[in-house]
């Protein structure tokens, strides 16, 4: 069962916090796997940044304002949804539960939130539009061949009723994953076609929106000025993401990049942002920098090795109850008064990390590192 916006989280005898989800799923995963969501590149400094960023900032509340019918809802490419969120597209969901993509999917659409499909995840684009065919669904693809082979993906997508097309754009070389390889677990060592997307430019963006007829987007934008070109070239949407802090080291965080990216575009596509983003609070402070929609990769990942669709509804429902109290305490009941008026530059409480956005969170430290 699920809830109204308005509504707060239904009891559950399973789970009654986040960091219980994220526990539960590093007790059901093997090394290699949970370093597969908690690891980053090379020394894994994007990874903390991007919750540095977030952790930079606090709250500036108002009081004495009726809140009672707080709405965590949004519109997102015609589709009413319960919150501000997709669960972004990673490789390999595969590892953290059977049905891979389209249990994601089938979570995603059972809550009411959107999913994007990587293009490097089982079952594929037409599988998880049959297994999840009401969710709002949007494909990303890496670019593994000439323009032949990504024209016959886009077909195949809008063929089979997904709302966007996402070209990921910060893979141009695959990355150092120096946590995996100093453990010997080399993933994708070889890939075929991965020759085609360093030679990506924005002409091959020209070409791909010319065909297209859903709405186009660009993810791993990172700067003002190549969302000022993305909405140039007429993309629909501009994805700010470094790809979880998994490509290049020594970026900045997401949410830092975001003011930039959204004063860039001024309104001429809608702006979607990853990279950290675990709790209710998140989600807010990305809203009200300008942002449309959230993307939760590390989070969809938690969810299904917790305990596969279930758990990521969970998830959903507790990341809903998080942003229903965090809304009524600014002193809000939509998403739309939320402005950067409401934060302002602070110190973070602590160090930052992956897992720092869950302090009761008890693991091995060897779990970790």
């Amino acid at each position: 069962m699920t809830t109204s916006p308005q509504q707060a989280a239904p009891y559950s005898p399973t789970f009654l916090t986040l960091h219980e989800i994220v526990q539960k799923a590093r007790q059901k995963l093997n090394h290699d796997n949970w370093d597969y969501i908690v690891g980053g590149t090379e020394t894994e400094t994007t990874v903390s940044r991007n919750r540095a960023a977030i952790e930079s900032l606090a709250f500036k509340p108002r009081v004495l304002r009726d809140v009672s019918h707080v709405n965590t809802g949004t519109r997102f490419l015609g589709r009413d949804l319960k919150l501000p969120v997709l669960l972004a597209p990673v490789g390999s969901l595969e590892v953290f539960a059977e049905g891979a993509g389209a249990t994601s999917s089938i979570a995603a659409g059972r809550y009411g939130v959107a999913h994007m499909l990587s293009s490097v995840c089982q079952p594929g684009i037409e599988a998880t539009a049959a297994a999840a065919p009401d969710t709002l669904k949007i494909f990303q693809l890496y670019v593994h061949g000439d323009a032949n082979w990504v024209d016959d993906l886009a077909a195949r997508t809008v063929a089979a009723g997904y709302g966007a097309f996402c070209l990921t754009v910060d893979t141009a070389h695959y990355s150092r994953r120096e946590r995996d390889s100093a453990k010997r677990n080399i993933r994708r060592s070889v890939v075929p076609g991965r020759e085609f997307q360093p030679t990506l430019t924005w002409k091959d963006v020209d070409r791909l929106k010319s065909k297209l007829s859903i709405p186009l987007i660009l993810k791993g934008i990172a700067t003002a000025e190549d969302a000022a070109i993305a909405v140039e070239h007429g993309v629909d949407m501009v994805y700010v993401s470094n790809h979880g802090g998994r490509q290049l080291d020594h970026d900045r965080g997401s949410l830092a990049v975001l003011p930039e990216v959204v004063q860039a575009v001024n309104g001429r596509a809608q702006v979607i942002v990853d990279g950290g983003f675990n709790r209710g609070t998140d989600i807010v402070k990305a809203i009200a920098l300008g942002a449309n929609m959230v993307g939760l990769g590390r989070m969809q990942c938690y969810g299904l090795a917790a305990n596969g669709a279930d758990g990521v509804v969970r998830m959903l429902e507790i990341l809903q109850d998080e942003v229903r109290i965090c809304m009524g305490l600014l002193g809000v009941n939509t998403l739309g008064e939320l402005n950067p008026s409401y934060l302002q530059p602070a110190s973070p409480a602590g160090p930052s990390n992956v897992l720092s956005a869950f302090p009761h969170l008890s693991l091995d430290e060897k779990a970790f590192y």
